[in-house]
């Protein structure tokens, strides 16, 4: 069978042996909204357990609005504009509104960068900036959670007297979906606060997982470190497979949030009726896929429907390369997946992105990683950990040969924008 892999900006078309093919597994369809800027107008007028945008607006002297990096394919075209003009009109001017974007320790997006995120006619009209997570004199310090991590929060949110969060809702690996309170954390807090959420004695709980919200160290930590630092009111998308918009959930941090992920919850959760023994996945293409760091999603997501020591394909472009450079340290200097474990789980022992490894590391625990792309050399991904494969074609061949005449193969063109499950599992939201 051939089909389209999302990868970079162009796709990657495969053919997968019928044979051997168990499943295709793709979003759930829904109906996308016929007008998504009249519903983003309709979505602040009438929110979700808060009064109106344009009400929570009159009376404040400024406002912060925070969008998410290119890293998310957040339709910003769509949702910016009617809550911006909502301030306007509500009487903010547009020189008191400042674009926040929720970097968390991502790199600060380029004057074109922003542009190609955001819109040429936003970037030109308001105040547009980046969180830097490592620039300790912009942020607050707020306190400590009630699990014990301390709140360090952009200055410029904190400060501001209306606070509006945008996003969008997808499933996620590890806070188990994005939107709402990631906005704030770690999207706008400080290192020192992202060496206690992403650390190991969050990560390696069994609920800081895909789709999972209850119970889920991280999600919670999130949470109260948005509510210490305030949130008016949020404004979340979810999308479909043409990443064309199907519900748009405006209002309350935490009632709002969870309706929208009620409604991705029914779109992107599949089944599987028994485990596969390879699964060919991607990491749902550009902007997604623009490092190796981000990869790594691709590669956990997929890992319910896997047999244990199956293989796991990945095609991701990363035209951007590995990622950070502690990240490519981490990686080069890995040689026992146990070992780094043990070693992170030390007391005071903590490197910038030692968690992206860290959830690598679960994929590896459990399958053989090949990995297509043409943004790093074979040489390097070696160094980082996983098979270097020409084609996804010659990948799903080695794995044939590896699993036998009778392997089966679960096929995930859009990666982690889709949530497998084998069925009779049991997550909570």
């Amino acid at each position: 069978m051939k089909l389209t892999l999302d990868y970079d900006k162009t796709g990657v078309e495969v053919d997968i042996p019928d044979r051997h093919l168990a499943a295709v597994l793709t979003m759930n369809p829904v109906e996308p909204l016929a007008d998504p800027v009249g519903a983003t107008s309709d979505a602040l007028a009438r929110p979700i357990a808060s009064p109106p945008l344009a009400e929570l607006a009159k009376g404040r002297t400024d406002a912060c609005v925070v969008v998410s990096d290119i890293t998310r394919p957040v339709p910003h075209r769509v949702i910016l504009p009617p809550i911006v003009e909502t301030l306007e009109r509500s009487g903010i001017p547009r020189g008191k509104i400042t674009i926040l974007v929720a970097t968390g320790l991502h790199t600060p997006m380029t004057d074109a960068l922003l542009r190609e995120t955001l819109g040429e006619e936003v970037v030109r009209r308001y105040r547009v900036v980046n969180h830097v997570a490592r620039n300790t004199d912009e942020q607050v310090y707020l306190g400590m959670t009630p699990a014990g991590i301390p709140a360090y929060v952009d200055r410029r949110y904190v400060e501001s007297d209306l606070k509006v969060l945008t996003g969008l809702i997808e499933a996620h690996f590890m806070a188990g979906y994005s939107g709402g309170r990631k906005l704030v954390a770690p999207g706008l807090v400080g290192v020192e606060t992202i060496k206690s959420l992403h650390g190991p004695g969050i990560l390696e709980h069994p609920n800081a997982s895909t789709g999972v919200l209850d119970g889920n160290p991280l999600h919670e930590a999130s949470l109260a470190i948005a509510r210490m630092a305030g949130v008016d009111f949020i404004v979340n998308v979810s999308m479909d497979e043409a990443r064309r918009v199907t519900g748009v959930f405006a209002g309350e941090l935490d009632r709002a949030h969870r309706a929208g992920v009620e409604r991705v919850e029914r779109m992107v959760r599949v089944y599987l009726d028994e485990p596969v023994d390879i699964v060919v996945t991607s990491s749902a293409g550009y902007p997604l896929d623009m490092t190796y760091y981000q990869t790594v999603k691709g590669m956990v997501g997929a890992l319910d429907i896997l047999k244990d020591r199956g293989t796991l394909i990945v095609a991701s472009g990363c035209a951007h390369g590995v990622g950070s450079g502690e990240f490519e340290r981490l990686l080069r200097e890995t040689t026992d997946i146990d070992a780094f474990i043990r070693t992170i789980q030390q007391p005071g022992v903590f490197t910038i992105d030692q968690w992206e490894v860290e959830e690598l590391c679960k994929a590896l625990k459990k399958a053989e990683v090949y990995l297509f792309t043409e943004g790093i050399s074979p040489d390097d991904v070696r160094d980082y950990l996983v098979e270097p494969i020409p084609s996804v074609e010659a990948g799903i061949a080695r794995a044939i040969d590896r699993h036998g005449p009778s392997a089966t193969i679960a096929a995930i063109p859009k990666g982690p924008y889709v949530m497998p499950r084998l069925r009779g599992a049991t997550h909570a939201l």
